[in-house]
This record gives structure tokens, sequence and C-alpha cells, in this order.
């Protein structure tokens, strides 16, 4: 559009020109030829436009938005539109406690009330993109700036109608994957309504109060030493009963050697038992038996 204007700018100058005085006037028609060449580059410009990958152009004609949707490419256009690029690729909102990590600068967390009437702050990242097919829709009743008006307020309005279903300590863990699946229903239904396709919503972090982390910590200790105590009783139960068989073991033994054993076989083993002995060099002299017939051995 720059070089139409400048062209019809040398165009009028030319034509003003040559009608002064036969001196100057030779230089109007150069003149007119050189806005004549600019105001065909500037209409040759601008009825070409290139749509970048990832985009779709939403054109608009004195303000009035066009329903034909331009994709990724080149295109020959009418040189009186307007042509707004809006980006449909994967987008992301982030709302964080973490300075600098989401989208707006600061604490950007979500706190929410539960039903038990604590206080927990939610981060949550919202994947979303535009449908190419509804862009003239969006850019004609939101505009450009759709992440404010929006990506941002609906999310943290469905997450806080949400959150009062769910009692502090459900949402940090049992309930957690249940509450993300309702927030998700009804943050996709509001996008659809305009024009946004919801992706992937991520629910980073649930923090809780103080006191409840603190009494949550204390029940999870508790229930550690008394798993602790229960092993250890255990361990003990089955020390007492390898004890246990241990010393049967060693009763059922001795009942069997006790009664296997005669008189004559003790006075067998006593015999052998002194022979070695006589065999030593420390023995000389050694008298067994009893009554009227003792044993001599010698070990000479």
């Amino acid at each position: 559009m720059g070089f139409f204007i400048v062209g019809v700018i040398f165009l009028i100058a030319g034509r003003i020109i040559s009608h002064i005085n036969d001196k100057i006037s030779l230089f109007g028609k150069p003149a007119m030829g050189l806005g004549g060449i600019l105001i065909l580059i500037g209409i040759l410009t601008a009825s070409v436009v290139q749509i970048d990958a990832g985009h779709v152009g939403v054109q608009k004609l004195y303000g009035q938005v066009q329903s034909k949707v331009l994709y990724s490419g080149l295109h020959f256009i009418n040189p009186l539109l307007d042509v707004e690029s809006i980006e449909t690729r994967t987008q992301n909102y982030t709302m964080s406690g973490v300075h600098n990590e989401g989208d707006k600068l600061g604490d950007d967390a979500i706190r929410v009330l539960s039903a038990d009437g604590l206080e927990v702050t939610i981060d949550l990242t919202v994947l979303y993109r535009v449908v190419p097919e509804t862009a003239p829709t969006l850019f004609k009743e939101i505009g450009l700036d759709y992440k404010d008006k929006i990506v941002r307020p609906i999310a943290r309005t469905k997450i806080r109608d949400n959150a009062v279903y769910y009692d502090a300590v459900s949402l940090y863990s049992s309930k957690r994957d249940e509450f993300q699946a309702k927030i998700w229903k009804a943050i996709e239904e509001e996008f659809q309504k305009r024009g946004l396709l919801l992706e992937n919503l991520l629910v980073r972090n649930i923090t809780l109060p103080t006191s409840v982390k603190n009494a949550i910590e204390s029940k999870i200790n508790a229930e550690q030493d008394a798993q602790k105590m229960q092993f250890v009783l255990q361990k003990e139960h089955q020390e007492a009963d390898r004890k246990r068989v241990e010393a049967q073991g060693i009763a059922d033994y001795q009942h069997i050697i006790s009664e296997s054993l005669t008189d004559k076989q003790l006075q067998y083993e006593q015999i052998k038992a002194m022979k070695d002995l006589a065999a030593s060099t420390n023995a000389k002299m050694i008298i067994m038996g009893k009554g009227n017939n003792p044993i001599i051995l010698n070990n000479e």
C-alpha cells in the first residue's frame, strides 16, 4: 500500500509540473510515468499475501470481517483487503505461584476454597489452539487478545466453581484425577463456543495450607512407624517359631537316643573308651569294672 500512495503522489505532482512552464514541464511526464509504475507495484504487492505455516489469515474490508479463511501459502486477494494473521499452533497459558514462571509476572496461582472451607492454591497450564475454520468469528467477536479475554478468566472461573465440591485433602490426593476431569469438561465446552480447542489441561501443583500439610505428614509418619513395628513383631514371632522347632528337634533326638541304648551297649562303649585311654603314652594301668571281676588294662 505504501508504493501505491507514493505513486499517486508522483502522478499528481507530475501532472501539476507539466502545466507550470516549458522548462519544468519536461519533468512532468517522467514523474507521472514513475508514479504509474509505483501505483502498479503497490497494487501487485497489495494483491499478494503470504500466510506463514501454523497461521491462518482473516480478511477484512473497511472493518467488515470476511468469512473466507486464508491458509498457509501465497494468496491473490483484493488489494483493498486487510489481512490479520492468527496462530493456529498449540499455545499454552500458565498460571503459577512461582515468580516469572507463568504468563503473568509474580504470583498468579489460582486460590480456591474447598468444601471444608480451606484455601487451596493451584498451579495450572492450559494447552489450546485456535480452530482455523472459526478464526473469522473469533477475530470478529473477541479479537486477537483472546488469551486475556477467554483463556485466563474461563480457566480460573471453572476451577473455582468445581473446587467447592471437594475437601482439601481429596483435591491433593484421591480425588485429583476426578477434579481434573471435571474442569477439563467445563473448560472444553466454553472454549468450543468461542472457536478454541482445548488440547490438554495440566494441574501442575496443588498446595495445601500449612496446618493441613503438617497433619498429613504426622499421619504418614505414624503409619510408617506402625508398619515398622508390625514388621518387628512379625520377625520376633518367626524367631520364636524357629527356636520352638529347634528345641523340639533336640528333645526328639534325646528321646530316640535314650530309648535305643542298652546297658550292655553302654558297657561296650565304656570298654572301648578305656582301651583308647590305656593306649595313651601317659596311661600306665587302668582298673575297670565293679564287683568281684575287675578288668586290668596296661599299655605294656
